[in-house]
């Protein structure tokens, strides 16, 4: 067994990130979401349906980002999540919480590997799509066992490019787009709001929660950050204007380029919809989708840095086996976090067509796990906010709740709307999700005497 003074000297991170870095990360985490997966929401919802959903899970992540950021900054821990609802709620709360990111992060790569290979597939028919997926997996693993700052200066700059790309893509569309367009039958496929256009609404809301979806993950790089205090509220606040500036825009004008409805069940809405404004033969055309490629990278190579921070996290405070805390002694980095990771993510690729819920494919429905791990995060650290807020009053708080308590409750309250939404339309991936909850707390309990023989973690112990 591991030894409290070997775990402490080997699973110490290197803070190397600057405020650049950590904006790179914020915005790489999530620009996927921008280019595959929100159009889906109009299949339920049409387009202003979507929009009305969008902008209010819009409001929802952006206050509960100017309330997260002061625990990210007042807990600067690699646990994220965890660690907030471990100080707040005690070691059950970590739990859940823990559960809940790992859940989020670990499930939501398998999906964006599937549509780097799928889009490699187009461009290269012979090509094997899940052996592509897998190939991303073991090109990405192995940069982020580099060396974070390596890691962190790729995401950025194909986090750049792929901002760039979005931003040709309204330029070039702007001159065919027609209100007109975006508007008819916007209601749920109607002309006219109705009642009966709120479930196609509610129904849509895994879909906006997807254009955000991870970008809480800068917390998990937290240890690793320089001055973290200072940098990373820049990047919270910067990554979530720049990310509603994007969703906003590419909705619009793509909703606006023709008939909508021909893009609502595919993976390729953008370069579809320029297709109706330019033409399939133009060289616009064409560089948007090779140069595409780069916001699933930025996605896909900022969730694996995300996931094996959170298995690390977790397996240094005894939630998870030992090992995987182990430090790469020349890299400085969570080597076997980032490869235990990859290994479910692979082993999801391949049983893809093989496993199938509802009728759907597993990735289909990992997605949707994903993001109701996502949604129990939130819950668990607006939670932790407000009870750390009561138990620790003199907390040192570098970036206190912009709008306390009102925001804060704001996001909250969304946050359960948004999981009371998410059950009630997909109870059966809930259940599964549940059920998994159940047994790994099966393993919380069975493991509580090896957590007991742990040198206790500060950060997550409440300070009286």
């Amino acid at each position: 067994m591991t030894t409290p003074e070997t775990t402490s000297a080997t699973t110490q991170l290197k803070p190397a990130l600057n405020a650049w870095h950590l904006w790179g990360l914020a915005v790489g985490l999530v620009i996927s979401g921008e280019y595959f997966g929100w159009s889906y929401g109009w299949a339920s919802a049409g387009t202003l349906g979507f929009l009305v959903t969008a902008l209010m899970v819009a409001l929802m992540y952006t206050t509960f980002i100017f309330s997260f950021t002061e625990l990210t900054t007042a807990i600067p821990h690699a646990g994220g999540p965890f660690a907030y609802a471990s100080r707040a709620l005690g070691p059950t709360g970590g739990f859940v919480a823990g559960f809940a990111t790992l859940v989020e992060f670990v499930f939501a790569p398998p999906a964006i590997a599937l549509a780097i290979g799928a889009y490699l597939n187009v461009q290269y028919p012979a090509l094997d799509p899940k052996l592509m997926a897998v190939g991303a997996y073991l090109v990405f693993m192995t940069l982020n066992i580099v060396g974070v700052k390596t890691a962190a200066t790729f995401e950025l700059f194909v986090t750049v490019v792929a901002i760039g790309e979005l931003l040709i893509f309204m330029g070039v569309v702007a001159p065919g787009f027609s209100w007109d367009n975006f508007t008819a039958k916007g209601w749920a496929g109607a002309d006219e709001f109705s009642i009966g256009t709120l479930a196609g609404i509610a129904a849509a809301v895994p879909f906006a929660i997807w254009f955000f979806l991870a970008i809480e993950g800068v917390a998990m790089a937290a240890e690793e950050a320089k001055d973290p205090k200072v940098t990373i509220p820049r990047a919270y606040i910067g990554g979530i204007l720049t990310l509603l500036v994007l969703a906003i825009g590419v909705m619009i004008f793509a909703g606006g380029a023709g008939d909508w409805t021909k893009l609502s069940n595919i993976n390729d809405p953008l370069p579809q919809a320029m297709k109706m404004i330019v033409g399939e033969n133009s060289g616009w055309l064409h560089m948007l989708v090779w140069i595409g490629l780069f916001g699933l990278i930025a996605s896909f190579h900022g969730i694996i840095l995300g996931y094996s921070r959170q298995i690390f996290a977790l397996a240094r405070a005894g939630y998870l086996p030992a090992r995987l805390a182990s430090v790469h002694p020349r890299f400085g980095t969570p080597w076997l976090a980032v490869i235990a990771g990859g290994v479910i993510g692979i082993l999801a690729i391949f049983s893809d067509e093989v496993i199938r819920i509802g009728g759907q494919t597993l990735t289909a429905n990992i997605v949707t796990m994903s993001v109701l791990g996502a949604i129990v995060m939130y819950i668990m650290s607006m939670w932790s906010l407000f009870v750390l807020r009561r138990k620790e009053p003199t907390l040192e708080r570098p970036f206190p709740a912009i709008g306390y308590p009102v925001l804060p409750a704001i996001a909250l309250g969304l946050a359960l709307l948004c999981l009371i939404t998410m059950v009630w339309f997909n109870p059966l991936v809930s259940a599964i999700f549940a059920g998994l909850m159940a047994l790994a707390y099966g393993y919380f309990r069975l493991t509580a005497g090896h957590r007991a023989t742990l040198a206790a973690d500060e950060d997550l112990l409440p300070q009286t």
